[in-house]
């Protein structure tokens, strides 16, 4: 067997295709970061709800004795609940429904649990660092920091592909 073309004998690599991004109607991402942050609100609101019931709901079972479990609750909550309704079949969290928002990978699929999680993860890590959110004033798809590490895009429901 001969391969023509490589140094010494050796075949050369095949190139690497990278497959490109789907393109993303403009109209996909018109208003997003004001419905984002109308969402954020309506979330955090439902969070901190959900938080606060578990909390005395366990320190009534445990008459008193899980007093200490507050400042992990929210943040365990705030996983599930973006992991679960995310990766969900509506593909979004109560506060993005509302506003007529989903989350979907880059590859225009549904959000599994543990990128749905992570993005909740990394946003709650990103408003330590406001100036952060600020990147999506320059990506062209309006994705911020913890949108792109997580590998997700948040677009207009009505707009986009199913």
């Amino acid at each position: 067997m001969s391969y023509s073309g490589g140094q010494d004998g050796v075949p050369p690599r095949p190139a690497v295709e990278f497959a490109a991004p789907p393109r993303i109607p403009r109209a996909a991402l018109d208003g997003v970061r004001t419905r984002r942050i109308v969402a954020v609100c309506l979330d955090f609101i439902l969070v901190s709800t959900l938080s606060v019931l578990i909390f005395f709901g366990l320190l009534f079972l445990s008459f008193g004795m899980t007093a200490i479990l507050l400042p992990p609750i929210f943040p365990l909550v705030a996983f599930f609940y973006n992991g679960l309704t995310v990766s969900g079949w509506r593909m979004a969290t109560p506060g993005m429904k509302l506003v007529d928002l989903e989350m979907r990978t880059m590859t225009g699929e549904r959000t599994p649990f543990i990128n749905a999680a992570v993005h909740a993860v990394l946003f709650y890590v990103t408003t330590l660092l406001p100036p952060l959110l600020l990147l999506s004033f320059i990506t062209s798809d309006k994705r911020c920091l913890h949108d792109i590490l997580a590998d997700v895009i948040v677009l207009r429901r009505s707009t986009s592909a199913a």
